[in-house]
């Protein structure tokens, strides 16, 4: 028996049970081993792209009719770019580990990446999960954005054999399209808990030291083939606290220009191209009476910022030793190392966003312990409902509400703002945040946004018989309706709604909700005809239609 397939055998039971609930009402499947596949795909794509439980879930499209594709994530577009990934997971009963990922499932998910990214193609019959993933990738190429594409195939045993790597070649998918086997060890390597890594920085030229507010900097030059040893040494154990993870080679542009800097005739130039990586530590102590190249010690090492920027120099030497070449000495690269103390995060926090928010990023950890959300924690707590405004690794209850929920139901209901609270969810603790979060935002009208929000979700996730296809498209604008009604039946505007009248309110969404869904619904309905009339509108025009909001002035004009 394989050590690290037996551990992450052990660790499905609780992802079973954690997922069990939803499987059963939207998969219909509730136990043996349909059910443990089907946590085996949900923890790879949890872990893999780092996403809480519902976002994680939402991404399944496992059973009849899923064209070799067991899940599959969409980005938000960026630079005229978009990224998919794809996921195919098998898990077998033996627990040895040598069995390798099939030939024939490496050959569906190449037929599904050739039919899924062409709009022209016929999808044939495909499940209702998958395909409105499919239509929104389509709609976004038809706008003339460019996928990149991630394909994932996980299993509990070997990566693919010869056979297989011949049918990706044949394939003939070129850059756009990455392939990544992920099994029981890469599973392992990132959930296993990160040890402190103590090394020695080498570093070339001159350096400044200087002591600032009872902490200390440490600014310098590292040789890029000293990035890529101490990458190759410790590799993700130096990410921990990098919100980032690796983008590839591949399809990203700033990482391909790293390289092509390193490979060029003048990798000097390196250093004046790259913005530099910042490092942090519990200490740091060198030679102070030397003039440079200085070798610092460092105990608790991490990379904040320049993660990216490691893993290509580290990809670049690990091509380049293919061929019996190695990275210019010549190449070097900006260092800044802080020395904070272990009970500083909150400064670590700071320097990771500061140097990071140049860039879309998820900020939502990072916005953890901003004021707002403290404030909001503590009104929503005296209502009976507990604010997760950081992640935890634990099933969500009733009376939960996620940073990542409130911020799109409060976008979506009370901003007005539904195409951008489901298509721009990046921004939503960056550019968008002080739209959302404002000052005036209270307990109360998070709690009823959230409840509001859940009810036209679970008709999005589990469509009644009487729910028309829209409906998995039009959730944020079904409850922006739902809010409007809710106000006018309580006689308030939004700054009205507070803990004062917030029974009041919850009582109304327990006994009218669902019939105010339905004429909400009605509402997106009257909308859509009066924007195209009596036409035929396919999925592709919906999904389009819904992600650039050309519904909200139509539904100004609909009477609540």
């Amino acid at each position: 028996m394989n050590i690290n397939a037996s551990i992450i055998d052990q660790r499905l039971a609780g992802v079973q049970d954690k997922i069990k609930e939803r499987a059963t009402e939207e998969f219909g499947i509730s136990d043996g081993d349909r059910l443990r596949s089907l946590a085996f795909v949900y923890l790879c794509v949890e872990t893999m792209l780092d996403l809480d439980v519902d976002e994680a879930f939402d991404c399944l499209t496992d059973g009849g009719g899923d064209f070799g594709v067991d899940a599959l994530h969409i980005t938000e577009e960026m630079d005229g770019e978009f990224g998919v990934t794809l996921f195919q997971g098998k898990y077998k009963k033996n627990l040895e580990g040598n069995s390798n990922f099939e030939q024939n499932s490496i050959e569906a998910m190449v037929n599904a990446i050739r039919h899924i990214f062409d709009p022209s193609a016929d999808l044939g019959a495909i499940n209702d999960r998958l395909r409105v993933k499919v239509e929104q990738a389509r709609s976004l190429i038809r706008d003339g954005l460019i996928p990149r594409v991630r394909a994932i195939a996980c299993n509990n045993g070997l990566k693919w054999n010869t056979d297989g790597q011949q049918s990706i070649d044949r394939a003939v998918l070129g850059d756009q399209v990455t392939w990544e086997h992920v099994n029981h060890d890469v599973l392992i390597g990132i959930l296993q808990s990160i040890k402190p890594v103590d090394e020695t920085l080498r570093l070339t030229g001159k350096a400044m030291v200087e002591d600032m507010n009872y902490s200390r900097v440490c600014v310098g030059r590292m040789p890029v083939a000293e990035v890529a040893a101490l990458m190759k040494n410790h590799g993700e154990k130096l990410l921990e606290r990098n919100i980032r993870r690796y983008l590839g080679l591949h399809g990203n542009r700033v990482n391909e220009g790293i390289r092509a800097t390193l490979s060029s005739n003048t990798p000097e130039n390196f250093y004046f191209f790259n913005n530099g990586i910042t490092l942090v530590c519990d200490k740091f102590t060198y030679n102070a009476l030397q003039q440079g190249d200085f070798q610092i010690k460092v105990k608790n090492l991490q990379i904040v910022n320049g993660g990216q920027s490691c893993m290509t120099i580290l990809k670049t030497a690990e091509e380049l030793e293919k061929n019996g070449q190695t990275l210019p000495a010549q190449a070097s690269v900006l260092i800044r190392l802080y020395e904070l103390s272990s009970d500083n995060d909150d400064v670590v926090l700071q320097i990771t966003h500061a140097t990071n928010s140049q860039n879309p990023v998820d900020l939502k950890d990072l916005r953890a312990n901003d004021a707002r959300q403290q404030q909001l924690e503590q009104s929503i707590q005296n209502l009976g409902y507990s604010y997760r405004r950081k992640r935890m690794d634990a099933t969500t209850k009733a009376t939960d509400i996620t940073t990542g929920a409130a911020a799109e139901a409060v976008l979506a209901i009370w901003r007005k703002a539904p195409h951008q609270a489901k298509f721009l969810t990046r921004e939503h603790f960056g550019k968008l945040y002080d739209t959302i979060f404002s000052e005036s935002l209270n307990g109360a009208q998070v709690v009823i946004a959230a409840l509001l929000y859940r009810i036209a979700e679970n008709h999005r996730r589990r469509p009644h018989g009487d729910d028309p296809l829209f409906v998995r498209y039009a959730s944020c604008f079904i409850a922006m309706q739902m809010g409007k009604r809710l106000l006018k039946a309580l006689d308030i505007k939004l700054n009205g709604l507070d803990h004062r009248n917030f029974a009041q309110a919850r009582q109304w969404i327990e006994e009218q909700g669902e019939a105010v869904f339905v004429v909400s619904r009605q509402d997106i309905d009257t909308a859509l005809k009066a924007l195209y009339g009596n036409q035929e509108i396919s999925v592709q025009q919906l999904s389009a239609t819904f992600r650039r909001g050309d519904l909200i002035g139509k539904l100004d004009q609909v009477e609540v």
